[in-house]
């Protein structure tokens, strides 16, 4: 559905509330944001729009460790509010401790799909993907 005026105003508030830093560099271009000011604008626009499906490329590209987990815990929480998220990340160890599912792409083809009970414990995956020997 769509949202009134005063709808988005509340929706732009809430997330200044939740991206603080943000809220005191909101007169300011995106390009002059930080990368990891960026992406918070990108994901804030996004919940703005009260999603049903939030797509996320590489969404840990270039950000502090500190800011990867925060923004982790927000991928989380996103869902945990009935958002699905499709999430494209290298970072494996990351991606597996924040979905359900998942999809191993090599070339541009699926290598393998399950849940991520079954691709964390697949002993090949585990040695290609997670650096971990078997």
């Amino acid at each position: 559905h769509s949202q009134t005026g005063p709808e988005v105003k509340s929706s732009i508030e809430s997330i200044f509330d939740r991206f603080s830093n943000l809220a005191s560099r909101r007169h300011q271009l995106a390009s002059v944001l930080s990368g990891g000011e960026q992406q918070m604008l990108a994901i804030g626009r996004a919940m703005v729009a009260k999603p049903k499906l939030m797509m996320l490329d590489e969404p840990s590209l270039g950000l502090s460790p500190i800011l990867v987990e925060q923004l982790f815990d927000l991928i989380k929480e996103l869902h945990s509010q009935g958002i699905s998220i499709l999430l494209v990340e290298q970072n494996t160890k990351l991606a597996l401790k924040t979905a359900q599912r998942g999809y191993v792409l090599e070339l541009g083809s699926v290598r393998q799909e399950g849940t991520v009970q079954e691709l964390a414990t697949d002993k090949l995956l585990a040695e290609a993907y997670l650096g971990e020997s078997v």
